[in-house]
């Protein structure tokens, strides 16, 4: 890796943590970022040294959120636990499962995040308590921690996103609360895939704990910005992260 794609690595690790604080999707700039800087890296260590960094980015986030706004552990806290297993079965499954096999599913499910946030202007701009009955408790737990935990184990980008919309959707959390929520079960997420990848000796600790420090730091500034801007502003942040999804995914499938 020459020194040209090692600082635009690095630029795309700080950029990512900023957006997966905001409101995730941070694995669309930085496992691309990746592979493009070291093309010759083989897929389970780009994971794993993604992981790695990411997991950084995101517990810096989940505890800036948590000094600063009320989360709602009694909900995070079981998403966040099941998450770590979850997420841990998915990676020592991403060498089995083709991405072909649900790109399809995952960019219709985008599709439809997309239509449902732009039909809804009001949705987690603010927060609807009264939708918080125990059933709903118990699907945002089984989604947030099974259902998504397992895709960000097997490859990742959009999880926190995923995530967000999760809480608010189901839950009635409002959008600064639904991404403080979101970053402790994409921290749990995160640190199940890496004791998986890590134990196959698929990180690279030395890339990885640059990546890291870069992705800390824009995990710091994003989820300040987020809590002083509001609900509206990381409404605007997700939308941009889903269409973006939706063009990274769609030109995927289109070249594949």
């Amino acid at each position: 890796m020459d020194l040209g794609g090692l600082v635009g690595l690095l630029v795309a690790a700080g950029a990512a943590g900023w957006v997966d604080a905001v409101v995730g999707g941070g694995g669309l700039l930085l496992l691309p970022a990746l592979l493009i800087a070291a093309p010759g890296l083989p897929l389970p260590v780009a994971l794993g040294t993604n992981k790695f960094a990411a997991i950084a980015g995101t517990a810096t986030a989940a505890v800036t959120y948590a000094r600063r706004t009320k989360i709602d552990w009694r909900l995070a806290g079981p998403a966040a636990g099941l998450a770590v297993v979850t997420a841990g079965v998915g990676a020592a499954l991403a060498g089995v499962v083709p991405a072909a096999a649900y790109r399809p599913v995952v960019l219709a499910v985008l599709v439809a995040v997309a239509l449902f946030v732009t039909l809804r202007p009001r949705l987690g701009v603010v927060a609807e308590p009264g939708r918080r009955t125990r059933v709903r408790v118990v699907v945002a737990v089984a989604l947030a921690g099974g259902v998504i935990a397992l895709y960000d184990g097997l490859i990742g980008p959009g999880t926190g996103t995923f995530l967000v919309l999760t809480f608010t959707a189901v839950v009635g959390a409002d959008f600064v609360h639904g991404s403080a929520m979101a970053k402790l079960v994409n921290a749990g997420t995160n640190l199940g895939a890496l004791v998986v990848f890590a134990s196959a000796g698929d990180v690279w600790w030395s890339l990885g704990a640059g990546m890291a420090a870069c992705n800390v730091v824009g995990a710091a500034l994003g989820a300040r910005m987020a809590l002083r801007r509001g609900s509206g502003f990381v409404r605007v942040v997700l939308l941009v992260v889903v269409l973006a999804l939706v063009a990274k995914l769609g030109f995927d499938q289109w070249v594949g």
